[in-house]
């Protein structure tokens, strides 16, 4: 293919097969960027792609995007960088356009990004839906939500609870977590508990996948996602979308339920692609009502009323609940959460948090004191963490990590709001009680109802 000069390529140029071949850079955290690539930028010999930058997650810049997954296009595949070098590699690679590809975060940081790249000179691209979703063979429903840990995770349970009582098969299939060998990571299948040691899961991905498991619904996840859809549709009535990080769909929705929280009531409407889910939505779960002001669900209600007023409103609770409940009254307390929701997430506490002020802790204690290792580095980095633990567990040294953070604290017992046990994977010197929380509708319409018209006519 032969090369033109400047950026103006002529309509007969590109007839005629005589057009620049665009340099382009892909933004990312190990997911949408992967997906991006596979969906949109393999095998097109008008763009080179000359690397992937990567943020969010520790540890994921410095590896290779293998050459079996990248296409006969990249023989040696290609190279994924840390993001901080993103304004030097746009000028060293000559890169014309940049796609921001990953979730979770402010409108204004996107455009902050944008301005970043604009000012090294070169383009700035976000790809939506039309571009990126594959579409099934198998009616599929997406779950996803305005922010992580708005309740995604209970709302997807509640689905499969519903769809298997119906007498449904079904199969669900996670947002990405590739954090390993990610040619090993192209299509992932879990069906046991054993599966996720096999292929060394991290906790962050236990937490989303153990869940599934426990109901006897298999669980895909991985790096190449039509292969994924494809090898899930053989297996399943109803393939269900597990959205993570408050991405948009991979798949195209034959129905879209998204989740919103009235604990970060007009974050539906400030962060990327979050207000996406909230447009496009068919149904909108406000969760977690029974413990958020009213003026914080009307704040939601209103939002969802301005920009999508024919999605159909759902109100949920999540209460969270334990046999254990009055073993922590009168004790110091160390509040274990989950991760991602309180790292990027942005919460400053969660079910473990309200659940030891609810049933009477004498104290919750600062874990930050007692910080190991790369621990230390999460609390310097996420300001807003205070008086909890992040499960944080993304290689075997920072699970060491926390493992000894939480052996290190003056606890009486330990209160973990994972969906998770915990000892199957840290060992715990003090007494560990497990909060469980569940979707309950509340009124009518419910998800039953909904689904149930789903059924009927798919």
């Amino acid at each position: 293919m032969q090369k033109v000069s400047g950026r103006n390529i002529s309509f007969y140029a590109i007839l005629e097969g005589d057009y620049m071949t665009q340099n382009v850079l892909i933004m990312g955290a190990a997911g949408r960027d992967f997906h991006n690539f596979n969906t949109y930028f393999r095998d097109k010999k008008e763009y080179n792609v000359v690397g992937f930058t990567a943020t969010q997650i520790p540890n994921i810049e410095g590896r290779t995007y293998p050459k079996e997954l990248a296409g006969k296009l990249y023989p040696k595949g290609i190279p994924i960088y840390p993001e901080s070098d993103l304004t030097r590699l746009i000028k060293e690679k000559k890169v014309d356009l940049v796609v921001f590809s990953y979730s979770d975060v402010p409108h204004e940081y996107v455009m902050h990004k944008g301005s970043e790249v604009l000012a090294a000179g070169a383009n700035y691209l976000l790809l939506g839906p039309k571009d990126t979703q594959v579409k099934s063979k198998k009616p599929l429903i997406s779950i996803c939500a305005v922010r992580t840990g708005s309740g995604k995770s209970q709302t997807t349970r509640r689905v499969e609870d519903i769809l298997i009582g119906m007498g449904k098969k079904v199969v669900a299939i996670r947002h990405p977590m590739p954090y390993g060998n990610l040619l090993e990571q192209k299509v992932q299948r879990f069906a046991t508990m054993e599966d996720m040691v096999k292929q060394k899961c991290t906790i962050e991905e236990r937490e989303e996948y153990e869940p599934h498991i426990k109901r006897n619904v298999v669980i895909y996840a991985g790096v190449d996602y039509e292969a994924i859809l494809r090898q899930a549709e053989k297996e399943g009535d109803i393939v269900l979308w597990d959205g993570g990080n408050n991405d948009f769909s991979f798949y195209n929705s034959d129905l879209q339920i998204v989740v919103a929280d009235p604990h970060r009531a007009g974050h539906e409407m400030k962060y990327h692609p979050g207000e996406v889910n909230l447009r496009s939505a068919d149904v909108i779960v406000i969760n977690k009502e029974e413990t958020a002001s009213l003026e914080n669900i009307n704040i939601v209600r209103e939002n969802i009323r301005k920009v999508n007023p024919n999605a159909i409103v759902v109100d949920g609770a999540s209460p969270f609940f334990s046999a254990d409940a009055e073993k922590v009254r009168g004790k110091k307390v160390l509040a274990i959460e989950d991760g991602p929701t309180l790292t990027h997430g942005e919460m400053s506490y969660g079910a473990a948090v309200l659940f030891a002020i609810k049933y009477g802790a004498s104290e919750l204690l600062d874990a930050k004191e007692f910080a190991k290792g790369t621990i230390k580095g999460v609390y310097e980095k996420y300001k807003q963490i205070h008086n909890y633990l992040p499960a944080m567990g993304y290689s075997p040294k920072q699970v060491k990590d926390l493992e000894g953070t939480i052996n290190s604290t003056p606890a009486d017992v330990v209160v973990s709001g994972t969906p998770i046990d915990l000892t199957k994977v840290v060992k715990i010197n003090k007494p560990l009680i497990n909060v469980k929380y569940e979707l309950q509708e509340i009124g009518k319409p419910d998800l039953t109802d909904i689904l149930a018209k789903f059924v009927k006519t798919h």
